[in-house]
């Protein structure tokens, strides 16, 4: 059972329209910092495929053009998903935030963000860097 603050939380975001306490958090922080952004931005839907076609909506699009995506967690599922979107995009600058530096499994010494830099993602914690803005 999630803890009551986490709950609340994700109410209050949903309640703002985002999906989840982190997203909230770094929309304040943009939003505090004066940037504009654009929340899941409906002309930045990105299709890609594995066996079909699927489509990727990023969290942020920043007005510089760069998209961020933020992670609480960093599921296999996501892993393969994000690679996918970067090989079949490649003129889209994709960018991680990630909640915390975790790894990537119990059984596993890789972190998040070891994976991002093989990956080839630039990547944050926490927030969304002065230096991206």
């Amino acid at each position: 059972m999630p803890s009551p603050r986490r709950s609340r939380t994700r109410k209050e975001a949903e309640a703002q329209g985002y999906r989840s306490g982190f997203e909230l958090r770094v929309a304040e922080q943009l939003i505090a910092d004066g940037v504009e952004f654009e929340y899941e931005p409906k002309d930045g839907r990105m299709s890609y495929n594995i066996d079909e076609t699927r489509v990727y909506l990023p969290d942020f699009r920043l007005a510089n053009g760069i998209i961020v995506e933020c992670k609480g967690r960093l599921t296999a599922a996501d892993r393969k998903k994000l690679k996918l979107v970067k090989a079949q995009h490649p003129d889209k600058d994709i960018r991680l935030v990630f909640m915390y530096d975790n790894k990537i499994s119990p059984s596993s010494k890789t972190r998040y963000s070891a994976w991002a830099d093989k990956a080839g993602f630039k990547w944050a914690l926490k927030g969304v860097p002065k230096e991206w803005l």
